[in-house]
């Protein structure tokens, strides 16, 4: 028996000669020994085949790894697609948001400038409009009017006493000529007649005080305006150190005092025109910046900027208000804010290049707007602008741009 699982039978003498060897297969059946040959040579045939097919194609798959890679890599990672505008340049109106309380343009406090007394009658109130040196409060006067009443009276005895002192240096002066009277006596009776006449000078001068003072009794206006607080009532008693008992704002001027950063304030100068909205008011009032702060707090490095305004019963001192502020004209190309990114290396664009990757721009802002926000260097308005999904890429990344709808 080989190892083929055949079985070959030995020589065997029949009729004196030897036969060939047999050779059986595995059930036994008898098979030539070509047979055998042949069978043997196409198994060894086609393992070669095998192997060789088998070779080929491990030579095939080390040579094409790489592409393959490729890909897969080209299957697996998605490009993302990109906004993007070019800017272009554009004139910008600058403009300068401020916010801050009213006040009166001119406060003017009145008081008591005079002794004082008790208030007999108060003619204005908060709101009212008054002009010039109208009354608005006032004072008992009647110990004052009898003080004023005694000095009348007192002008009167002096003037009496002066005319008989001229009557007396008349009569001397006749005698004199006579011999009755000295020169001396004449000196003594033109001296007595002087001192007369200048007591008349001082009583006359003491009720022009008294009537002064009396007048200054009464509260006045001293300027046309708003009367925006009073602080005295009938009954009270006032004098020069009562306080302000009214205030008034001259000619009805308000004014803005609006807070603003210290870059803004150095962009303006007085003069420019600004519109005034009140809280609540849903009405916007013309004005104009009359005055800049000096200086700057140090606690909110803010500095205020005074906004003139008109009379208007809408303006209220003391109401918040929100001002815009023109700054300016300026030629630069414009972004939404959504365009722009900053991180600690300051403020920066992605700027989408020939070959489809983003790279890195940094810039400078300017002026903010309700349409965006100009870019003062940095760009020149002829770059492709990533305009959203800045802060999901990359320096170098590739991406698909695709016009942006809202730059057309």
């Amino acid at each position: 028996m080989n190892y083929d699982g055949k079985i070959e039978a030995g020589p065997s003498q029949v009729g004196g000669q030897a036969d060939e060897p047999h050779v059986f297969d595995a059930t036994g059946t008898s098979l030539d020994r070509d047979d055998a040959l042949d069978r043997r040579s196409r198994r060894v045939i086609v393992l070669v085949i095998v192997t060789v097919v088998l070779l080929a194609a491990a030579l095939w798959f080390v040579l094409h790894k790489g592409d393959a890679a490729d890909a897969a890599g080209a299957d697996t990672t998605q490009v993302p697609v990109v906004s993007v505008v070019v800017p272009g340049r554009s004139s910008v109106a600058g403009e300068i948001t401020g916010t801050g309380s009213l006040a009166a343009r001119r406060a003017m406090p009145v008081g008591s400038v005079g002794e004082g007394g008790e208030v007999r009658e108060v003619r204005v109130d908060a709101g009212d409009w008054v002009e010039k040196g109208q009354v608005l409060a006032v004072i008992d006067r009647s110990v004052q009017v009898q003080s004023a009443a005694s000095q009348s009276a007192q002008i009167r005895v002096a003037d009496a006493d002066a005319r008989l002192a001229q009557a007396n240096l008349d009569r001397g002066l006749k005698l004199v000529d006579r011999g009755f009277i000295s020169k001396a006596d004449i000196d003594q009776l033109t001296a007595t007649r002087d001192a007369a006449v200048a007591r008349v000078g001082v009583a006359r001068a003491t009720l022009g005080q008294l009537q002064a003072q009396n007048a200054r009794l009464n509260i006045v206006a001293p300027a046309s305006g708003l009367v925006l607080a009073r602080n005295v009532e009938v009954g009270q008693v006032v004098s020069g150190g009562s306080g302000v008992l009214f205030n008034l704002a001259r000619d009805g001027e308000m004014e803005l005092l609006a807070l603003l950063s210290e870059d803004d304030l150095a962009k303006l100068h007085v003069g420019v025109a600004a519109n005034v909205t009140p809280v609540g008011s849903g009405r916007s009032f013309a004005g104009q910046v009359w005055q800049l702060a000096p200086t700057i707090d140090n606690t909110t490095r803010q500095g205020t900027a005074r906004i003139a305004l008109k009379y208007d019963p809408a303006l209220r001192p003391g109401g918040f208000a929100t001002a815009v502020i023109e700054s300016g004209t300026v030629v630069a190309p414009m972004l939404p804010e959504s365009a722009i990114q900053n991180d600690a290396k300051g403020a920066f664009v992605y700027v989408v290049g020939k070959d489809d990757r983003v790279h890195r721009q940094a810039v400078k802002t300017g002026l903010v707007t309700a349409t965006g926000i100009t870019v003062t260097s940095g760009l020149n308005g002829n770059e492709k602008i990533v305009m959203r999904a800045g802060g999901f890429l990359n320096d170098g990344d590739k991406v698909k741009p695709r016009p942006s709808t809202a730059a057309k």
